[in-house]
């Protein structure tokens, strides 16, 4: 069977591809397997019991039973969930938004190959545009996204070097260029696969330079503000007319629900609902139909500041601290953990590639993501790429440490050799 040029493209391998793969696959090769590779979010039974709360009330309710199941919803989504969506933003942000801003989709990831693919690629005069990435590493997800290449560009970090062993990532606004061939400046915040957070000011010159060229920033908020508030320091969401916000519910601990959130100016999501139709025909009805009322009544606020970022600051520190304890006699530092549920480690002078390191530690049951799988529009000459893995500390303390020490094993016997 031929296949065309995008069935070539997607069909093909990629880092997602080979992500989700081994989330599939890596029990049924080993049943111990520790996933401290994938983005599954640890579970929380409080938030869980609410779900179920919901999920009952639902089961008891003949009218949302049927909606649940036995309708098709509005391109755009369901106007109730936009309805709740919108009111919370208003009512806690002050960001004016109606319904009208505001779309659903099965999943940030499907809502980010529409709305980039829309902004980007060939153009109506012949001419040709790019996601710009204002600081990578970057989300893994993006690589590959784009019906054509080269999709995406991105700024090398400034790297500052912090006290025990940590270090972190900043936007280096003197390298930063955009011009008439940047379609807009995509972020994630806080940002998979580092855990760095930007800050209110980098976000505020990012906007700045946006506007200025009249291109959108696209924030891509999954683990971040308002919710699921995966953030453990003081950040304030973010949100003007320029800006497409990207949230899920994923995080929150529903990610086989796949539901995405957009909200941005309002001729934006009546062309993104209109390409989601293409694409989707509809989108699910069984994340907005659990969450509706936990936005009406802004529980998905509370649940995600008083139960979901203290279980991962928790999880974060005692993640860094069994690092600190296993990778004596390493050179390694650590991403400070600011969001998200990842550790990012880097080995300095690391005399195997990521890819190599990945390999060797799958053999012994421990399953991470390789660094240079989060560089998209970048070229490879930089070595930083080859010397990080993405690490979850998700699961239960026992099972990561167990995976550190396994890690710390194998970078150990790598300088050695």
């Amino acid at each position: 069977m031929k296949l065309s040029q995008f069935g070539l493209k997607f069909a093909g391998s990629a880092g997602i591809v080979n992500l989700m793969d081994d989330l599939g696959n890596a029990l049924n090769e080993n049943p111990e397997m520790i996933f401290m590779g994938g983005g599954n979010p640890g579970r929380i039974p409080k938030v869980e019991a609410i779900f179920k709360e919901r999920l009952e009330a639902v089961l008891q309710d003949p009218d949302q039973l049927h909606s649940l199941m036995g309708i098709y919803q509005s391109p755009q989504g369901d106007k109730g969930f936009l309805t709740q969506i919108a009111g919370l933003l208003n009512k806690q942000f002050g960001w004016n938004v109606s319904e009208r801003n505001v779309a659903v989709s099965n999943g940030s990831q499907p809502a980010f190959f529409i709305l980039n693919n829309m902004l980007a690629g060939q153009m109506p005069d012949g001419g040709y545009r790019s996601i710009h990435l204002p600081l990578a590493p970057e989300y893994i997800g993006y690589t590959g996204i784009g019906l054509s290449e080269p999709f995406y560009t991105a700024t090398r970090p400034d790297i500052e070097l912090l006290d025990d062993h940590l270090f972190k990532y900043h936007v280096d606004f003197s390298k930063l260029k955009v011009n008439r061939s940047t379609a807009a400046l995509c972020v994630s915040r806080p940002t998979n696969p580092t855990g760095n957070v930007l800050t209110d000011d980098e976000v505020e010159h990012l906007d700045e330079i946006a506007m200025s060229v009249d291109i959108p920033l696209i924030i891509d908020g999954a683990y971040g503000l308002p919710f699921p508030g995966i953030i453990f320091n003081q950040a304030k969401p973010h949100w003007n007319e320029n800006t497409i916000l990207v949230l899920s519910l994923s995080k929150l601990g529903l990610p086989g629900v796949r539901t995405g959130i957009v909200v941005a100016n309002e001729e934006f999501i009546s062309a993104f609902a209109n390409a989601n139709t293409v694409v989707s025909l509809a989108c699910g009805n069984f994340g907005p139909i659990i969450a509706r009322e936990l936005f009406k009544t802004g529980e998905i606020l509370s649940l995600s500041k008083s139960l979901i970022s203290p279980f991962y600051k928790y999880r974060a520190q005692l993640a860094v601290d069994l690092c600190k304890n296993a990778l004596r006699g390493i050179p390694y530092r650590i991403h400070k953990p600011e969001g998200a549920i990842f550790l990012w480690l880097w080995f300095q002078g690391l005399p195997i590639s990521s890819q190599e390191l990945y390999e060797r530690l799958k053999q012994r049951g421990v399953l991470v993501v390789p660094g240079h799988n989060f560089f998209p529009g970048m070229n490879d000459d930089w070595k930083h790429q080859q010397e990080c893995i993405r690490v979850s500390y998700a699961q239960d303390g026992e099972t990561v440490q167990k995976g550190i020490n396994i890690i710390a094993e194998e970078v150990k016997r790598a300088f050695l050799q």
